[in-house]
């Protein structure tokens, strides 16, 4: 015997509210919400595949967006991938990696997180660390929740350079000693790979552009062929207005021609009467 219309109607309604639920950022069961990934800034802590545990290079971080994407950098380049949240689970679709050449470390780093960070991964979260873990436990990204930091007293570590759409890693052989704070005095210093600097800045924030009053003054140490061609680079692009953007921790500066720095954010300078740096 027919059904009434009325019933039709009725299992109709709950079949397609029951699809909708079960659909891409969908929660799951009623009373378990989705992890509240998005609007925070996450900073990889450390990955582990197959019982080996490799912590993270400075710069590694994720985003999740309200799309349904994540973006971020693996420490050495920057990636994508789509995500799904239902309830605890979050599901992963193989990352678009850059193809930017890093040290082996950092491309060792990078191996091991993109074998992690991708397909269903069980999300537990508390007191601000998130950690994505595959179900039989051999897959493992441990992130930590990274508040923004101020692009005045921070010391930027400089870790790449910039060509129009190009990045790349900074030269071989060129050490970790290029960094620069910009100072609440109106000042940048810093070192430019081999040797000191200091320079006269002005910043405006609503035009988010830094300019340097160059060229700046260095001590004359003499340092290696790439410390020295480093700094001839820096040295260059310090010189005049640069326009920069802050992500949380990374910051770029790029000079009209598109030629720029890319740096990471280290400790927060403490400032005269102030207490800890946050």
């Amino acid at each position: 015997m027919p059904k009434p219309r009325s019933t039709l109607a009725a299992a109709v309604l709950l079949a397609l509210l029951t699809a909708c639920g079960q659909g891409a950022g969908g929660g799951g069961a009623a009373g378990d919400p989705d992890l509240p990934l998005t609007g925070t800034h996450w900073t990889v802590a450390a990955v582990t595949v197959d019982g080996s545990r490799s912590p993270a290079p400075d710069g590694a971080a994720v985003a999740f967006a309200e799309n349904g994407r994540a973006q971020g950098s693996t420490g050495c380049n920057h990636f994508g991938a789509g995500v799904t949240v239902a309830g605890a689970t979050v599901t992963v679709s193989p990352a678009e990696v850059t193809e930017m050449g890093c040290p082996d470390e950092r491309q060792r780093f990078e191996t091991a997180f993109l074998a992690a960070f991708t397909g269903p991964l069980d999300g537990t979260l508390a007191d601000g660390a998130l950690t994505l873990a595959s179900a039989d436990g051999t897959k493992k990204v441990e992130l930590t929740a990274e508040p923004s930091v101020p692009l005045r007293g921070t010391a930027w570590k400089v870790d790449g350079l910039v060509s129009g759409d190009t990045a790349a890693s900074l030269p071989e052989g060129s050490g970790e000693k290029a960094r620069f704070v910009i100072g609440e005095d109106g000042r940048i210093t810093g070192n430019l790979g081999c040797n000191g600097f200091s320079a006269t800045a002005k910043l405006d924030e609503k035009a988010r552009t830094l300019t340097v009053e160059g060229p700046a003054a260095t001590t004359r140490m003499m340092c290696t062929g790439p410390q020295m061609a480093l700094e001839t680079k820096l040295y260059e692009l310090l010189d005049g207005p640069l326009s920069y953007r802050l992500d949380h921790r990374s910051l770029t500066l790029t000079d009209g021609s598109g030629e720029g720095l890319t740096a990471v954010a280290g400790a927060v300078a403490r400032r005269p009467g102030a207490g800890a740096a946050q």
